[in-house]
């Protein structure tokens, strides 16, 4: 099996220990773009065999925009929103709720009001996930 990286993305202003926003898993990668992202996110990304590879705690960013991207260096994930561009293109993207697929297209006008935008998606079968406890 190739290695896989699952993305662990939490809300931390919600409930009591704040709610899960997104759990999905992609190839390995130190960028992923997240669309919709809550104000403030908690990440952990780990390998299939649950070792961490990195985490960001209380991810802020002051631009509005309908993409995040998530960047990992040396076990620290950090954010920052934005208006993807044309080198964003054929990156992973992950939706509310953990799927993960393939930017393959983004426009916007101007002032930011309107976007227009298309997402490849594609799955493969595996076992479960077991989740930590």
């Amino acid at each position: 099996m190739t290695q896989t990286y699952v993305w662990e993305l939490r809300n931390p202003d919600g409930g009591a220990m704040g709610l899960e926003f997104a759990r999905g898993t992609s190839s390995p990668t130190d960028v992923i773009l997240v669309h919709a992202a809550p104000s403030r996110l908690n990440v952990e990304v780990w390998t299939w065999e649950r070792e961490l590879v990195a985490k960001g705690r209380n991810l802020e960013h002051d631009e509005i925009a309908p993409m995040s991207k998530l960047t990992i260096e040396a076990g620290k994930v950090t954010r920052v929103n934005l208006w993807p561009e044309e080198e964003d293109v054929g990156r992973p993207v992950i939706l509310p709720g953990g799927e993960v697929g393939v930017l393959t297209a983004w426009w916007n006008d101007d002032p930011g009001q309107e976007w227009r935008w298309s997402v490849e998606l594609a799955n493969r079968a595996r076992k479960p996930l077991k989740r930590q406890t």
